[in-house]
């Protein structure tokens, strides 16, 4: 007969939705974090899930009120909640609001723009970030020149870049102009910067890159650096 389930101190409070790993295991080291009463300083310190009583500054810990947010992000941005560099982080989107910790689900490089989903559901970001059977994501890339049907039909197919081989779902051309052109670029996985090394790959460099919809749930007009709560029904619509 096997026991509960024993998990490191700072997994089950990230786990709970109270922190980032990270931070918990801040939490711990300070010396903020007691398990059945006595105070632990090793993150990794074994919890009996459902068992050992786990509380921060004194207070007995309890699921977080699960939030769900999309924000509108600003080119510029670094997705982190805090930048060694010193660089503008996301949060920064967030100062004065008094929310809880939440995390982003899944990320969007510094220099591109659009949809990024928060959360303190672990669970919740897990799905939507699976690569095998989380929602689509939809871009709107605008790249230097003006690619042909052929080229299009590559970048679907598959091209070669840094030894890898990287292809979107669909491409198709919105307009173009002179020297540039407007794609909306869908993706089915989330190779890092996979985008713009495709585009790269294609002989057509990206100037701008804007994440307009996740599954069903697009921008819409939400103002760059703004954000906003989700529905229940978005949030379940994103879950399935």
């Amino acid at each position: 007969m096997t026991g509960p389930k024993r998990h490191g101190v700072a997994r089950v409070l990230s786990k709970a939705g109270l922190a980032s790993r990270t931070l918990a295991a801040a939490w711990v080291r300070e010396g903020r974090v007691s398990v059945a009463g006595r105070v632990v300083r090793d993150p990794e310190h074994p919890v009996r899930v459902g068992v050992d009583e786990v509380s921060v500054d004194g207070r007995p810990m309890g699921a977080a009120t699960p939030v769900y947010l999309a924000l509108n992000k600003p080119r510029g941005r670094v997705t982190t909640a805090a930048d060694e560099r010193g660089r503008a982080t996301v949060y920064r989107c967030f100062d004065g609001a008094g929310l809880p910790w939440v995390a982003p689900v899944g990320r969007l490089d510094q220099a591109s723009e659009g949809l990024l989903l928060f959360s303190n559901d672990p669970a919740w970001a897990a799905a939507i970030t699976d690569p095998t059977c989380g929602p689509d994501k939809t871009y709107h890339v605008q790249v230097e020149g003006v690619p042909g049907a052929a080229t299009l039909a590559a970048m679907v197919a598959g091209l070669e870049e840094g030894g890898e081989r990287l292809s979107a779902k669909a491409v198709r051309l919105l307009r173009s102009g002179g020297k540039t052109a407007w794609l909306e670029v869908v993706l089915d996985e989330g190779k890092n910067r996979q985008i713009r090394r495709l585009a790269k790959a294609a002989g057509h460099p990206v100037r701008r890159l804007i994440r307009v919809a996740i599954g069903p749930l697009a921008l819409g007009e939400l103002p760059k650096g703004q954000w906003r709560h989700l529905s229940v029904e978005e949030v379940e619509g994103l879950r399935a």
